[in-house]
């Protein structure tokens, strides 16, 4: 076959590569001015924000955690300190495989399925380079085997850390309280700034009131790192303030006497500086060991302290709410000779029962028998119960609120604790706000003597106590007496300056009667004044946990312990110059003036003793 032959066209060709130069120009500007452009952006317009998230990756923030504030008793004694604990701790960041490394140190070191739990809570809330507690307060048994293994756990690490210790456990737990690990709604409401880096918070007792003190201010340093997050440099500080150190009016040995007198008893005590206002000691028994609440404690533990029929985690002297009993009838008394319903010698008959006119019902003295005619001051050294429904009765139910009312009953008495209950002092308008029932006669018959609705806390005991001992100067009670900084130190509170309008003459004469408790013939309560060269002034008290039916005899023998009376006591001494006002619960203790009035009388003397009177 013959050749064939293409003839090029030369000028198709041309147009065609300039076509694919122009196009390739064209593509070239347009990525140079591109590349142009983002160079621009990040030397001048981005440069700020760029120049920063190079630091962060060179730079770590790390918060610097204030050392919490000490607590002391008015001594000088440490209740609450900071002591050395390890702590076995990952930074997930350094990691590879985080569950692995858990199951791992579990079968190591036996960690609790909780602790994990809690790690993993924990470790979602911080950055992934912030190193998390997984196991507190580790042993020298557990530091040993982790020494051992160490470098087959990459990330893992011991730190050596201050750990709240409370060294009086629960001889003190209701008032000092714990600290304890930071929850998930406390973070949402804590500060951020302030608290980085923290993992525990005050939870109960001055703990908890005074935490913003305790707690301190949070510093930071800026450390420079390297790609493996390595420490390189520490580029700058701001050292952590301190928290402030609370000094309290409590006195830890004076708490111990008290509670040791409670022992194989429910109840509380409180007594209060009568002068000052600061409670000297605030004992609510059973207690607690606190510590355990620190590192974390045991779900079975702590369902424990929960079910337990003592209720040991409740605060007696806060919150427990009890009929006073016969301890109201120095303030009845008060009110009678205020609002002149009676005179000091005027007598009533007691026939050991009181009946309203035309009403069956009779309204017994605990005397069965009566005691006969008496004035106010037999009837408060005996308690004549029938004297008080009969001056009840004369003063009526809103004399006897708005006099009350001004001892403290039915409010809170200004302490310096979270959590305190308010009692409740019935009036005709609780009764028809809360039950929608008119008030009967007979309701203010027992108000008299402390039962019916009538509740009040041991604290309020405490302060009205001292309110009446300080001739009507309302005590205001206190815990914290002064915290000191690193800056200097401040004062906390001062007594109260509210006065009580009252005669001092009737003031006295119920004082008289008071003291007759203690140190007449006939008292309830006199077995508690040997061997002692001045006064005390007191009052017994028994309150009903159950009613008895008309006609029927109380006998303690034939009735369970939890339904016993409550055996009440309130005092205070020197009679002629108060120093100390004391009041005491004792939950199925029976009487006051054998088994509540004692303890008081121990508190007393051992105060007066170590402050040298005689």
């Amino acid at each position: 076959m013959p050749d064939i032959y293409f003839i090029k066209d030369h000028s198709v060709e041309i147009r065609l590569f300039l076509g694919r130069i122009v196009a390739a120009i064209i593509v070239i500007f347009i990525l140079t001015t591109g590349l142009i452009i983002r160079l621009i952006y990040l030397q001048i317009v981005g440069n700020e924000h760029y120049s920063s998230l190079a630091k962060d990756n060179s730079i770590k923030i790390v918060p610097l955690v204030p050392t919490r504030g000490m607590i002391y008793d008015r001594h000088g004694k440490v209740l609450a300190e900071n002591t050395p604990s390890y702590s076995l701790e990952i930074i997930p960041e350094q990691v590879k495989n985080i569950d692995d490394t858990l199951l791992r140190l579990q079968k190591l070191l036996d960690i609790s399925n909780e602790e994990v739990e809690q790690f993993q809570k924990l470790r979602k809330r911080q950055k992934r380079f912030a190193s998390t507690p997984l196991l507190l307060g580790m042993s020298d048994e557990e530091l040993a085997k982790f020494a051992v293994v160490r470098p087959y756990f990459s990330g893992v690490d011991i730190h050596r850390q201050l750990v709240r210790h409370y060294p009086y456990s629960d001889l003190a737990a209701h008032v000092i309280g714990y600290v304890g690990r930071i929850n998930e709604t406390e973070l949402k409401q804590l500060p951020i700034a302030e608290y980085r880096g923290s993992s525990h918070i005050g939870k109960l007792g001055l703990e908890f009131s005074y935490e913003n003190e305790l707690h301190g201010k949070t510093g930071y340093a800026e450390i420079e790192t390297n790609v493996q997050a390595r420490l390189l440099n520490t580029l700058y500080e701001l050292n952590p303030e301190p928290g402030a150190n609370l000094y309290l009016s409590l006195d830890i040995d004076l708490q111990k006497t008290a509670y040791d007198a409670m022992a194989g008893f429910n109840g509380a005590v409180v007594a209060i500086d009568i002068k000052t206002g600061g409670v000297l000691v605030f004992v609510s028994r059973p207690g607690f060991d606190p510590n355990p609440f620190v590192i974390g404690i045991a779900n079975e533990a702590y369902q424990a302290l929960q079910s337990s029929v003592n209720q040991p985690l409740y605060n007696r002297a806060l919150r427990g709410l009890y009929p006073p009993g016969s301890t109201i009838k120095p303030f009845v008394a008060l009110a009678g000779l205020e609002y002149e319903a009676i005179s000091a010698e005027q007598k009533l008959y007691c026939p050991g029962y009181y009946q309203l006119p035309r009403v069956i019902h009779k309204y017994r003295d605990w005397k069965k028998g009566g005691h006969g005619a008496v004035d106010l001051n037999q009837a408060l050294t005996e308690s004549c119960d029938v004297y008080f429904y009969r001056l009840a009765a004369t003063l009526g139910i809103d004399n006897m609120y708005n006099f009350l009312k001004k001892f403290g009953f039915g409010e809170k008495s200004g302490i310096d604790l979270i959590g305190e209950k308010l009692g409740l002092l019935p009036s005709r308008e609780w009764k028809r706000e809360q039950k929608n029932q008119a008030w009967y006669p007979g309701e203010t018959l027992i108000a008299g003597i402390g039962q019916g609705y009538l509740q009040v806390t041991p604290l309020q005991l405490a302060k009205a106590t001292a309110t009446l001992a300080n001739q009507g100067k309302v005590v205001t009670p206190f815990l914290v007496d002064k915290t000191v900084r690193l800056r200097g130190e401040r004062a906390v509170f001062n007594v109260g300056n509210d006065n009580i309008p009252l005669n001092p003459i009737n003031v006295n004469t119920v004082i008289d009667g008071m003291i007759n408790v203690v140190h007449g013939a006939h008292g309830t309560a006199k077995g508690i004044n040997k061997n002692i060269s001045y006064q005390i002034a007191g009052k017994t008290g028994t309150a009903q946990v159950m009613g008895i039916k008309q006609g029927a005899k109380y006998n303690e023998n034939n009735i369970d312990f939890k339904f016993r009376d409550h055996a009440l006591f309130i005092s205070f001494a020197p009679a002629n110059d108060p120093k100390i006002a004391v009041a005491v619960v004792v939950e199925n203790g029976g009487h006051g003036g054998s088994v509540a009035a004692p303890i008081a009388g121990q508190v007393i003397k051992q105060f007066l003793r170590d402050n040298n009177e005689n």
